[in-house]
């Protein structure tokens, strides 16, 4: 054949191939830009998170195990999602404890070394360097968790195999056995004709306490089994119910595993991790927390954390009494705290309550300042509230950037899309916001739900573990479940946002374990959130964590980079979760029932 001839063909076969591969990416770039997968969260620039924890632990003497995969990024369709790590899990051993494994609370040798536990430091983290890599056992009959909202009343029995708390609180109606299940008839030690009266009680006290209109997000502290909370949801109401480990056995893990928001934690030497005026109502039903001590540091957190014009709820015998000389009556003056109702006796039950409002204005502190606690310094206000100590100080209001007083959110569910106040000043800070909410909704809607293969009937406990603006929760707020928004204490500081919005969270640094019992979770949300952590902790490190609070059956629901996908998918899959990979960004893992044996 001519060697013209020849380059002739090879030049026409060269432009049918050139036309294909142009009509190809015309396609794709339509398919892509027609929505916006690759949605940055950005906030505007000069938000500064003043950030102080622990100094991250030391791989190098983690030797059982290899370090991140470095593999060459491929493209998403080479991607072979089969490709596992050779890793030798293996199954902790710590005892007792070894089913119900808390890494930073369960920390014993550091606990024993501990030089006071009169603040309660035994109960607060301590997190062991480096984070261990064993997986934890699953309680023997471990079943498929009970589904919401059948779960709110009954849960199995062999889940959270605890019976001493039956015994424990038998005359309080807290929790039953009744053949294979646990069974919550809603009593409580404050609750003497169930939490449903009880509820209604605060109500009759106080009307401008309206539940799921002007309150939306409630804290209750020292919590039991989470009634009040769990009830409270059939009124559009959100609550963070929390109690430290082991104070009574296991009663966190039981809201939990009953479908209902709690986390483990305590008013002890550090500062909850909540923001500044986050909760639009707090409540302690014979919390067993000493408000006065330490100077009255415990009430102190309390107003930190309340909203201004914010109300407290205090019920238990005692607080109906009228002594000038009772430190609680003293401390609540000099924080200008309002009694605006005292009721006793509720329906012979001897129970009483007593409910204060916080001021939402400077009016009361310019009085007699020498009997109050100080204000607190300026720069506390910008400080993330993780492993802070507790302050003798009154916690300043929050006010915009021209300095004026914050006011109430909106009525629920409308704050849930209005403009937070507590948005930075930017003159594009509202459009990002807009556009983030209208985002989220659009992801959810057209790829989480309609693309992605997961079973949403059977997801009731969900985590953000990187919230931004808590638009992810927002578009899910029509479905029968609760989002736990975690805001990494190394991102912008968008927890105040989330929490104005109707909405709950907490900070927590990824590069540690989370306080919080294993098979916590029907679901893990994660977008972008290894991008800032290449450096800092081992992707194996939080791919462990992830397992143990998640439950079997639980999903990863992952959008990230191919990098990220390609360093991530290798360990699930030696974790023995299936995976699948959505349009090369989004990666689903599904969390199996195996474990270890030994």
């Amino acid at each position: 054949m001519p060697i013209s001839v020849l380059l002739s063909e090879r030049k026409y076969s060269f432009l049918c191939l050139a036309s294909i591969l142009l009509i190809s990416f015309a396609f794709l770039l339509l398919t892509y830009t027609s929505y916006p997968f690759f949605f940055a969260f950005p906030l505007p620039s000069d938000i500064h998170v003043s950030v102080s924890s622990p100094p991250p632990p030391s791989r190098s003497s983690s030797l059982q195990f290899p370090t991140e995969p470095e593999l060459e990024t491929q493209p998403a369709d080479h991607l072979d999602l089969n490709v596992s790590l050779n890793i030798r899990w293996r199954a902790c051993r710590l005892g007792s404890v070894t089913v119900d494994y808390i890494p930073c609370l369960d920390n014993f040798k550091a606990i024993k070394q501990l030089k006071s536990k009169k603040h309660l430091e035994h109960r607060e983290r301590h997190c062991p360097k480096p984070p261990p890599r064993c997986l934890v056992p699953l309680p023997k009959g471990y079943k498929v968790p009970v589904q919401w909202p059948q779960s709110r009343d009954m849960i199995w029995y062999s889940n959270v195999p605890h019976p001493k708390l039956v015994e424990y609180k038998k005359e309080q109606n807290w929790v039953r056995k009744s053949d294979d299940y646990f069974v919550f008839p809603g009593g409580g030690t404050q609750f003497k004709n169930g939490v449903t009266a009880y509820i209604d009680f605060i109500t009759e006290t106080v009307p401008a306490i309206k539940w799921g209109e002007h309150i939306r997000v409630v804290l209750d502290v020292g919590c039991g089994v989470a009634s009040f909370g769990g009830y409270l949801l059939d009124r559009d109401v959100v609550t963070m119910s929390f109690a430290p480990k082991d104070e009574h056995e296991a009663q966190i893990q039981f809201a939990l595993e009953r479908g209902i928001p709690a986390t483990l934690s305590v008013i002890g030497s550090k500062k909850l991790t909540f923001p500044d005026d986050a909760y639009d109502l707090i409540h302690c039903a014979r919390c067993r927390v000493h408000w006065e001590e330490d100077d009255g540091k415990p009430l102190l957190e309390l107003n930190r954390i309340l909203r201004p014009g914010g109300f407290f709820v205090w019920s238990a015998t005692p607080v109906y009494r009228n002594d000038e000389r009772d430190p609680m009556v003293a401390l609540t003056q000099s924080i200008c705290w309002k009694v605006v109702a005292k009721r006793d006796n509720f329906d012979s039950t001897e129970i009483g309550l007593v409910i204060y409002q916080k001021p939402s204005s400077y009016s009361c502190y310019a009085h007699d300042r020498t009997k109050r606690p100080p204000l607190c310094d300026r720069k506390t206000k910008k400080e993330v509230s993780w492993y802070k100590p507790l302050r003798n100080c009154t916690s300043r209001l929050p006010v915009d950037s021209n300095g004026n007083l914050l006011g109430w959110p909106s009525p629920w569910p409308h704050r849930l899309r209005n403009k937070p106040q507590s948005l930075p000043a930017e003159p594009d800070a509202e459009a990002i916001f807009n556009e983030d909410t209208k985002h989220w909704a659009a992801l959810v809607s057209d790829v989480y739900f309609d693309a992605l293969a997961i079973n949403w009937a059977s997801i009731r406990n969900v985590m953000d573990m990187n919230a931004g603006y808590g638009g992810f929760a927002a578009a899910l707020n029509e479905l029968p479940l609760w989002v736990m928004n975690v805001v990494p204490i190394d991102a912008q500081d968008t927890l105040s946002i989330i929490f104005e919005r109707g909405l709950i969270g907490i900070y927590h640094d990824w590069c540690e374990s989370l306080s919080t019992y294993p098979r916590t979770y029907d679901l893990l949300h994660s977008s972008f959130l290894f991008k800032n952590r290449k450096q800092r902790c081992n992707i194996i490190d939080v791919a462990v964590e992830m397992d143990r609070i998640l439950r079997p059956g639980g999903y990863l629901l992952l959008q990230d980079t191919m990098e990220t996908i390609q360093k991530l998918n290798p360990v699930l899959r030696s974790l023995q979760w299936s995976t699948s990979l959505y349009e090369g960004q989004f990666l689903v893992g599904k969390k199996g029932f195996w474990r270890p044996k030994y």
